[in-house]
């Protein structure tokens, strides 16, 4: 078994869950007759039957009624044919109040299957079998169940039923074989909103050590003569076995006190949600349409309060484009109107031109100018460079030079 609860969710204080199988013909017609009883008695304020998902199976019942004076309490209950049986229609029954759910409050499951204990029952509907367990075969809510003879039997179903965590079980061992009244079911002492949620197992005399063994690795045993409860899969945070069993209990009509407190603090304890009912929670809160009037006027408020968001962000978004379609198509305008560079020009004489190529190019030619003007400026009477006094230039020794200079003024004077 595993005891973390983290990786569930907690069952809402609000919330009245349970699951079962009904074993009995014309299920859907139980269901519709008890319920047009209830509501032609006053018991109910509606019911209906909302359509079902298209291309299932199943059969959805809902119906709201009040309990202390003005607290309302919607219920859905959803037929559910077996996956891998063909006997019965499972079903799974979501309720919650508009408080804390009062466990003096009347079961839900009263409001949609007979109950002849809560006067709830009419003729042969009073004993339609609706109260089967959903997963273990031969348990039932309202009746008490023996353990079988084998051990090996008992350790299993006292296994599988603790695994489910839709219903709480109780187990009592008798310390002697019982009389009639002892052979009563002991849920039937409890509080209304229990009675259909306590699944009691009965172990014979011969039976404690053969119990004890079975659920020895629940970290619980049962007294002799007296009775526990079992720890759902996952365990409650805060459950303390020991803590929920009962020493003593005497099967002889006595009203049995300590039992009755040991199962209601029990079940108040915060529990995580069964496997498969936050599904159901969701389907009750999300899908729900047994509306009244004030309902039905509060979600309409609501829907038009959000059309009327949707439509001003709409609004909104749809100013944004048209001003940034107007923004682009003025700067575009603005681009088309913008004249060529040589019509520029033109239009600009008398000013320089500006054109960063243009510039460039002028730049160019002054350097080119600057370059030459400084090669002409040191080519005459400039000697090369590493040149030494006295040293031939061009080929021609400095006094071959003068010779020929005297030669040449003297042809002049003659």
């Amino acid at each position: 078994m595993s005891n973390s609860a983290t990786d569930r969710s907690m069952t809402p204080s609000t919330v009245w869950p349970a699951r079962g199988r009904h074993l009995g013909p014309d299920t859907e017609g139980v269901l519709r007759r008890h319920l047009r009883r209830l509501r032609e008695n006053g018991v109910l304020e509606a019911f209906t039957e909302p359509p079902a998902p298209e291309g299932t199976p199943q059969r959805v019942f809902e119906a709201r009624w009040r309990v202390a004076g003005d607290v309302i309490v919607r219920a859905r209950l959803t037929l559910v044919p077996p996956q891998d049986r063909e006997d019965g229609r499972e079903w799974v029954l979501m309720a919650e109040a508009e408080r804390p759910w009062d466990e003096q409050w009347p079961s839900p499951a009263t409001m949609f299957w007979p109950d002849a204990a809560d006067g709830g029952g009419v003729g042969d509907d009073a004993d339609t079998a609706w109260d089967h367990h959903h997963s273990v075969p031969g348990l039932r809510f309202r009746a008490v169940n023996p353990l079988p003879s084998d051990d090996k039997a008992i350790r299993r179903l006292l296994r599988n039923a603790a695994r489910e965590a839709w219903c709480i079980n109780l187990v009592v061992h008798e310390a002697m074989t019982p009389d009639e009244l002892g052979r009563l079911p002991l849920a039937r002492l409890l509080p209304p909103s229990l009675r259909h949620r306590v699944v009691e197992h009965r172990a014979a005399p011969q039976q404690l050590r053969a119990v004890n063994w079975a659920i020895r690795e629940l970290g619980v045993w049962v007294p002799r003569g007296g009775a526990v409860l079992l720890p759902p899969d996952p365990a409650p945070p805060g459950y303390d076995g020991p803590e929920y069993s009962v020493r003593d209990v005497f099967l002889d009509g006595s009203e049995h006190t300590e039992l009755v407190d040991v199962v209601r603090r029990f079940a108040a304890l915060p529990k995580p949600l069964p496997q498969g009912a936050d599904e159901a929670l969701t389907d009750l809160r999300e899908h729900w349409t047994l509306l009244t009037l004030e309902e039905e006027l509060a979600r309409e408020r609501r829907l038009v309060a959000i059309y009327a968001e949707a439509l001003d962000a709409m609004t909104k978004s749809r100013d944004l484009y048209r001003d940034a379609a107007e923004q682009a198509h003025q700067a575009l305008s603005a681009y088309r109107d913008t004249p060529a560079p040589a019509e520029r020009r033109h239009e600009g004489a008398g000013v320089p031109s500006t054109f960063p190529f243009q510039q460039l190019t002028r730049t160019f030619e002054r350097l080119r100018g600057g370059a030459k003007g400084l090669r002409q400026t040191s080519a005459p009477g400039t000697a090369r460079v590493g040149a030494e006094p006295g040293t031939a230039r061009d080929g021609i020794h400095p006094d071959n030079a003068r010779d020929g200079d005297d030669t040449d003024a003297a042809e002049e004077a003659s």
